[in-house]
């Protein structure tokens, strides 16, 4: 730890000139821990500790800081003069007499301190120092200020903002940090292991690595809500260490600047325009300076924002405000905030005693237009709990649960309150809640309005997204779309994306036709405008060769019209019909864009898949450094919020990217991990790609029958151009076909690419038309492979799929080998090229082993270098590489937007480049980092 090797540097300097430290810090950082630990370790080096830890109620008493640190050394006043003893005597009150003068008090403890430092070293703590009396702060800057030549170390501590003696004496000041991400997490687990995900991820956010808080907030809580079985309250509770250490500073604020801070903890945003309207004109920018000198909160008059601190100076503010203060906050925000409807109606309903059906149809109607529209990329607010930018006044999804339980709670009708709560479990089962799921539709109960459709959906989502069993979920999906469709069911407003978009995956997932008759007859029922990514979906991967180039156009078509804020369950169905047309990369954008709005608060269950078809696509581009980073962004994510169907999924990809690279093993791992989970749930497609993962592998190793035994189960035999659901089998047609002609079986590799040609397989895409043609050239008669060779690889856009055309170089240098053609070293040296550069190693493997046969000999590529850029440096560049400005990237990250600036200036150098434009391209030549990611939830220690 950074700080510890600074206190042993400290230690190891006494008598080198003046040695002291003053530690600064917010409250409950860690500052008296480090204390502890510089006189745990000065004690062992042999060194006398002296020690005050000063507190407001002595304040007043003069010398009390001075004595609780020298009554240890009482004994040692026998040394001094008469005169100095009896100073010091008076000061251990072992002699009576009036209070002695500071100066001669000041000569004594030197004199006394210069004695003692005969024997040892010394090291002086002085903890709280904004609370020593003044007659000991006095007493103490004297001394320090004479002690350079001694073995003297004098270590203090203070809270960040607060006066004291200290700053005249100009010592050398450390910034205690918050925690980082990872050791807050393994401190809140060390000590509350087992507690869900969702409360996990409250605290980390509420601590914000301040350690005491890590300790003390799961302590407030009740082993129900630690539990996850009741839901967490707003704000959280403080405990009594955490109000002692957050109330004081607000408690001694004017009254007026207590209750402007009240609206401000208890709104989404701190926008002072808004606060403002809220107090009525009754204060004005000065009512904050008395907030801003006690370092509860930042201002920015020149944007008009607000910033607190910490997220438990919002949390204490709320506490110590009365109910009734609290209740009139949340009306005059709500006054202020007409024009926001989502936000109104949560202060109102906040201001609300007892049931109101007025409020509780405002909270559905709030809920509802974030579930139609999604969130807005200028608008991820979190009421009431999260923190947000001046313009983020729309409700976030996740947001919207809690707005319908609130609901629920004020509906005076029993049948009402059990509809509100189906939909926030509906809605909590895309948002990452899935653990409330459960509960909420267990408290809902059952009643003559209770919407059975939403029942079963939610049930559906939540078996397919836990457990992954999709035959239960179809069986429920098709009794909730009957439901739904019912004129006299009430749950009509919902739209019924999610029960589709459900249904979709399983279709998605299976290789039986059933599901995807079933989504065809669904989409039957709607407006044609309504379902149309449904559609595109279903096009696309059904009966993608009916008609290709109308399937393209028509997906070009509706990402062009999708809005800037398009709701993720109309893009996902986008996304996975692109993929299969082997065209996100045209749209990849809109989906990072959807990724980085939504994965905090927003709809989860969709960024995660939503990742994994990132992956896909960086994977079939040879961006397989860029696709792993991707996925295990997923992985984290799916981990965090319990979403394992996903988590298999993503998965089963980075086995096949595995198989890619020729990591043999972890193939084997993990592909026997993916059958096992995937056979007996019947997830055909993720059995598929298990399988080709392992018929990859085994290629990679020379092994074709192993290979050939393992694909030609994904589709069945002489039949892979076939339309129809399930993993394309365009995809995995050169991998039939190669271990078909490796291990004698050309009749059978034949068959399989005169099906594909007249299923029109390469008419789908580029891609396909370039596996369709290289599989072809494989199987041709002598007489007409080299002219298909050339044919195949002159296919336009043929280099964009660097692995199959690589794999087609390849093939076509070794049939020009075999037939003595000088060209072979050509096509056998660029085939290597790509597959060095990709990170290939078994085809690069091969690929040298040809070179060789044909008299050149080459030498392994090394690794790439990674440029020298630590973790943190590597987390800005990919979030800067993405379009965040360094406030946006200094708010994720924990930092200021000047650190974030300056890192940047450190980082270019170390990339070859001069400005932010260059980051991505010079990113995507870089190894990928170990230990960051640009999506990942780490909290680098502030100041950094």
């Amino acid at each position: 730890m950074a700080e510890l090797d600074l206190m042993d540097s400290l230690l190891a300097r006494q008598g080198q000139g003046r040695s002291g430290l003053l530690l600064s810090g917010a409250p409950g950082v860690g500052k008296t821990v480090l204390l502890d630990a510089a006189a745990a370790r000065a004690a062992d080096s042999g060194m006398r500790v002296l020690r005050a830890s000063a507190v407001e109620f002595e304040a007043e008493m003069n010398f009390s800081a001075l004595h609780q640190m020298l009554y240890p050394l009482r004994h040692h006043a026998d040394r001094l003069s008469s005169h100095h003893r009896g100073v010091l005597d008076r000061i251990f009150g072992l002699l009576q007499g009036l209070s002695p003068d500071p100066l001669a008090v000041s000569a004594a403890v030197l004199a006394l301190l210069g004695e003692v430092t005969i024997e040892r070293p010394l090291l002086m703590i002085a903890d709280d120092v904004p609370w020593f009396d003044r007659a000991s702060a006095a007493v103490l800057g004297f001394v320090v200020r004479r002690i350079s030549g001694d073995p003297i170390v004098f270590l203090a501590a203070a809270r960040t903002g607060t006066d004291s003696f200290l700053q005249q004496l100009r010592l050398p000041v450390h910034e205690v940090g918050p925690l980082a991400a990872r050791s807050a997490a393994e401190l809140l687990d060390a000590r509350w292991p087992g507690m869900t995900p969702s409360v996990r991820r409250r605290l980390l956010a509420e601590a914000a690595g301040n350690p005491l808080a890590l300790r003390e907030l799961p302590a407030a809580l009740s082993s129900r809500q630690r539990s996850g079985q009741d839901p967490l309250p707003s704000p959280l509770p403080l405990s009594g260490r955490l109000e002692a250490a957050f109330a004081p500073a607000i408690e001694r604020l004017p009254a007026r600047t207590r209750g402007l801070l009240l609206t401000a903890a208890l709104s989404a945003d701190a926008d002072l325009t808004m606060l403002w309207s809220a107090a009525q004109d009754s204060v004005d920018v000065d009512a904050l300076a008395p907030a801003q000198q006690a370092n509860l909160v930042h201002v920015d008059a020149a944007v008009g924002g607000m910033l607190f601190r910490h997220p438990l100076i919002r949390a204490a503010i709320v506490h110590l405000a009365s109910p009734g203060e609290r209740r009139s906050a949340h009306r005059s925000l709500a006054a202020a905030l007409a024009d926001f409807p989502e936000l109104r109606a949560w202060h109102l309903a906040e201001a609300t005693i007892g049931p109101n059906e007025t409020v509780a149809r405002m909270l559905d109607e709030a809920a509802l237009s974030t579930w139609r529209c999604g969130t807005s990329s200028d608008a991820v607010a979190a009421v009431p709990d999260g923190a947000a930018g001046p313009d983020e006044r729309r409700v976030a999804a996740s947001t919207a649960v809690a707005a319908l339980v609130r609901a629920g709670e004020l509906s005076p009708r029993p049948g009402d309150r059990a509809r509100r709560l189906v939909e926030a479990a509906y809605l909590a089962t895309f948002t990452g809640q899935l653990e409330d799921v459960p509960r909420l539709l267990a408290d809902a109960g059952q009643t003559l309005n209770t919407p059975t459709g939403l029942v079963f959906a939610a049930t559906a989502h939540l078996l397919t997204n836990d457990e992954g069993d999709v035959d239960s979920a179809y069986r429920l999906l098709t009794w909730a779309l009957d439901d739904i469709t019912d004129s006299g069911s009430g749950d009509n407003k919902w739209d019924h994306y999610g029960i589709l978009y459900a249904l979709l995956l399983i279709c998605l997932y299976t290789l039986r036709p059933e599901p995807w008759q079933v989504l065809n007859t669904a989409m039957g029922r709607f407006e044609p405008a309504v379902v149309a990514p449904f559609r595109l979906c279903h096009d696309a991967h059904v009966d993608p060769t009916r008609a290709p180039h109308a399937l393209r156009k028509g997906l070009a078509g509706a990402f062009a019209a999708l809005p800037v804020d398009a709701a993720p369950w109309q893009l996902i169905p986008l996304a996975f019909a692109a993929v299969a047309m082997d065209a996100l990369s045209d749209y990849r954008y809109l989906v990072r864009r959807m990724v980085e709005r939504e994965r905090d608060g927003g709809v989860i269950a969709m960024v995660i898949p939503a990742l994994m078809l990132l992956c896909h696509d960086s994977y079939i581009h040879g961006q397989w450094d860029e696709a792993e980073r991707l996925a295990q962004e997923g992985l984290d994510l799916a981990a965090v919020y319990g979403y394992h169907f996903w988590e298999r999924q993503i998965r089963a990809l980075l086995a096949t990217g595995a198989a890619l690279r020729g990591d043999t093993e972890f193939v084997r791992t993990r592909s026997k991990e993916t059958m096992t989970w995937a056979v007996p749930r019947g997830i055909e497609v993720t059995e598929a790609h298990a399988r080709l993962a392992r018929g990859l592998a085994a290629m990679g190793e020379g092994d074709y029958e192993e290979a050939h035994a393992q694909v030609a189960r994904i589709n069945a035999p002489g039949a892979p151009g076939a339309p129809g659901p399930g993993i394309p089998a365009r995809w995995v047609l050169w991998d039939l076909v190669e271990a078909a002609v490796r291990t004698g079986r050309m009749d059978e590799a034949r068959a399989y690419v005169a099906a594909a040609q007249r299923a029109g397989i390469h008419l789908i895409s580029p891609r396909t038309a370039l596996i369709t043609a290289g599989a072809a050239a494989v199987t041709a008669d002598e007489t007409e492979a080299g002219l298909q060779f050339e044919a195949a690889l002159s296919l336009p856009q043929a280099a964009r799929w660097p692995w199959e055309h690589a794999r087609i170089e390849l093939a076509y240098g070794q049939w020009l080998r075999r037939t003595r053609d000088p060209r072979a070293r050509l096509y056998l040296s660029a085939a290597l090229e790509t597959f060095d550069r990709i990170g290939a190693k078994a085809m690069a493997h091969r690929a040298r082993s040809e070179l060789r046969a044909a008299g050149i000999a080459t030498t392994s590529v090394p690794d790439a270098p990674t440029a020298g850029l630590t973790a943190q440096e590597r987390q800005i560049a990919e979030l800067a590489a993405l379009g965040l400005t360094n406030k946006q990237i200094g708010e994720r990250l924990f930092l200021s937007h000047r650190t974030v600036g300056s890192h940047l200036h450190r980082l270019y150098p170390k990339l070859g480049i001069t400005s932010r434009a260059a980051l991505r391209a010079a990113l995507d030549t870089m190894a990928p980092c170990e230990n960051c990611s640009a999506g990942s939830s780490a909290h680098p220690q502030a100041g950094e």
